[in-house]
């Protein structure tokens, strides 16, 4: 399974959180990760967005369809976004467009099996997989990409 974490784009300050929209800069960020992204992901993936204006703005630039998940929204828990994305078991390649802390939350989990809550950029992407080896399990860490760098 690949699990690709993706943190929503630049967004505008504001109340309610949940109606924040993406600036201008974000609506460029997200486009740059979505034009990396199309060109990186198999055919056939799944989307699952925060409920939040901005990730699904930020997911709608991939131009495919998404599906909102409560699970991935604001304050979300490691178990719920993987249970959610349906890690390590599901088959194929699932976006998660979400927040921080939660993202690299999980990111620090996957890699390091600790509670720590890593830094995941704005518009940033991390990418994982998972394999069996020696009847082990393993996470692997295929990319992290910032809009940045596009």
């Amino acid at each position: 399974m690949d699990l690709i974490l993706w943190r929503h784009a630049e967004a505008e300050d504001g109340f309610p959180d949940q109606g924040r929209k993406l600036t201008d800069k974000g609506e460029r960020q997200a486009a740059k990760m979505a034009a990396w992204l199309k060109a990186h992901l198999p055919e056939k993936v799944r989307i699952i967005v925060s409920p939040t204006t901005r990730t699904r703005q930020t997911a709608a630039a991939l131009t495919r369809d998404g599906i909102v998940v409560k699970e991935v929204g604001p304050g979300a828990s490691v178990a719920a976004l993987l249970g959610a994305a349906g890690w390590p078991d599901a088959k194929g390649a699932v976006v998660v467009v979400g927040h921080q802390p939660t993202l690299g939350q999980v990111a620090a989990y996957l890699l390091s099996n600790t509670q720590n809550s890593w830094s995941v950029k704005k518009g940033g992407v991390w990418w994982f997989t998972n394999r069996t080896r020696l009847d082990e399990t393993q996470t692997i860490l295929k990319t992290v990409m910032s809009p940045e760098f596009l």
